[in-house]
C-alpha cells in the first residue's frame, strides 16, 4: 500500500483541523443554548468585563409585571411577537437611517440583543454580528419567546453595574419589577439602550419624552395582542 505524500498529509491536517472547531463550536453552542432553555445563564462576558460590578436577581417571567414585557416590545421590538428571530424591515430602515448621518439606529430585535447578551461580548463587526445570528436562531428554535423575553429581562443592563429589570426595579424605584407601574416599566424600558448614561428616576430631555412615549405604546401593545406570545 502505497503512503500518501508528505504535503497531501499536510494539506488534509489544515483542512481537518478547521472542520473540528467549527464542529465543537457547533455541539457546544447547542449544548449552551439547551442547558439555558431551563437554567438561567449565571453570568454573560457583558457583566464580567464591567468594571462596575454585578448586581442582579434572576426573576421569572410570570413574577414580573406584564407591562414591563410590554414596555420592552414597544421601545425595541414592536414584531416580536411575529418575527422568527429577524426584522428585516427595521435592519433596511436603520441602514438606509445610519447612512444618512445623525444618531445611529439600531434594528435589531430582542431575539438578537439577547443572543448577543447572553452568548457574545458588547460591539460590532462582521464576526460577532455572524455569531449573533447562528444564536439567535437558536434560541428561536429551542427557547421560544416567552423564554427568550424572560432571559432579556433577567440579562439587559438597566444601570450602572445593574442587569435585568428586577434589580433596575430596586435600583430605581424601591420595590421589585413584579411591582412595576406603567410609568415606571416605561423608564426602564428607556433606559435599555444606553443605561450606563440614562437612568430612570427623574429623567429628562431625551429620556423623559421616550419614556412617556413608551408608556402610551404599552396600551397599544395590550390592545392589539402584540404581546400574545407571552400569555
Amino acid at each position: 500500500m502505497t503512503a500518501k505524500p508528505v504535503s497531501v498529509r499536510r494539506r488534509s491536517r489544515w483542512i481537518s483541523i478547521p472542520l473540528k472547531i467549527i464542529l465543537s463550536f457547533l455541539v457546544i453552542s447547542l449544548l449552551l443554548v439547551a442547558l439555558y432553555r431551563f437554567v438561567p445563564p449565571p453570568v454573560t462576558m457583558t457583566m464580567v468585563l464591567d468594571p462596575n460590578g454585578i448586581t442582579k436577581d434572576w426573576t421569572r417571567l410570570d413574577a414580573i409585571d406584564p407591562d414591563m414585557a410590554r414596555a420592552a416590545i414597544a421601545a425595541e421590538d414592536g414584531k416580536f411577537c411575529t418575527h422568527h428571530g429577524f426584522d428585516v424591515d427595521a435592519i433596511a430602515k436603520a441602514a438606509i437611517h445610519n447612512a444618512s448621518g445623525g444618531r445611529v439606529r439600531g434594528g435589531s430585535t430582542i431575539s438578537q440583543q439577547t443572543a448577543k447578551n447572553v452568548f457574545l461580548w458588547q460591539g460590532g463587526g462582521f464576526v460577532r454580528k455572524g455569531l449573533e445570528a447562528w444564536f439567535t436562531m437558536l434560541i428561536e428554535a429551542i427557547w421560544g419567546k416567552r423564554r427568550i423575553m424572560e432571559v432579556y429581562l433577567n440579562v439587559a443592563e438597566t444601570g450602572i453595574g445593574t442587569y435585568g429589570v428586577e434589580a433596575g426595579a430596586m435600583r430605581y424605584f424601591h420595590h421589585g419589577a413584579g411591582k412595576l407601574s406603567r410609568a415606571e416599566a416605561a423608564r426602564i424600558a428607556a433606559v435599555l439602550p444606553l443605561p450606563k448614561k440614562r437612568a430612570a428616576v427623574a429623567p429628562s430631555g431625551f429620556t423623559r419624552r421616550y419614556g412617556n412615549k413608551i408608556a402610551a405604546r404599552i396600551g397599544v401593545v395590550q390592545r392589539d395582542g402584540l404581546d400574545g406570545c407571552l400569555r
